[in-house]
């Protein structure tokens, strides 16, 4: 159970995704153990990247000089993502977890958090492109390794969960479908703040 679940898993996941999947689904692990062992260190990941790489070069948005925020405002932006990041892994855990009854998959609320890791591990470590904060640098990044994640979470989910390929398919494409209306609301509910003044202060 323990080596299911260790940080050394995000390397056995791109070399051996199968055997990852096929120790997950014969684990029983706990919420508590997943979250503390491996989920906070692994969140964290983003944040610090982001915020060595923007103190040391600024964020590049195209053409036009690197933003360069104070320490200050970099330190509020990057504990603002940690805690998203948080908030969206706890609530994607979840939302898979309510939708384990409907697809009659297991129920753990420790097996949900442990897929949910494991598919969220290579956008973790893709995440270390955030050291060269340049826009277009990222997304040439982080495009592909999200793909990948996408491929993990559709390949995984029946597995893990024990449930038919079919259902396993439904089931993922519904957790994108909650993903992508959250990532549009969270992309709302930053403009309105801005436009409140609560943010860093990007004015030319």
């Amino acid at each position: 159970m323990a080596r299911a679940i260790s940080p050394l898993l995000i390397f056995r996941l791109v070399l051996k995704p199968n055997e990852v999947f096929q120790n997950l689904a014969v684990s029983r692990p706990s919420a508590g153990e997943v979250f503390f062992k491996l989920v906070v260190w692994m969140i964290a990941l983003p944040p610090m990247f982001a915020w060595f790489g923007s103190l040391n070069f600024g964020w590049r948005l195209g053409a036009t000089e690197p933003l360069v925020l104070s320490t200050a405002e970099l330190a509020g932006i990057s504990i603002g993502y940690y805690f998203t990041l948080l908030f969206g892994f706890i609530s994607t855990a979840l939302v898979s977890r309510w939708m384990s009854v409907t697809y009659k998959a297991r129920e753990s609320l420790g097996i949900h958090f442990a897929m949910i890791a494991v598919v969220g591990a290579p956008l973790a470590v893709g995440s270390v492109i955030h050291l060269y904060p340049d826009v277009f640098v990222n997304i040439l990044v982080l495009v592909p390794t999200l793909i990948w994640s996408m491929y993990l979470l559709y390949k995984g989910l029946p597995v893990v969960l024990r449930i038919e390929p079919e259902r396993g398919m439904l089931m993922a494409s519904a957790l994108i479908g909650y993903l992508l209306v959250a990532f549009v609301s969270l992309l709302g509910l930053t403009v309105m703040l801005w436009g409140f003044g609560i943010g860093p202060r990007v004015g030319i």
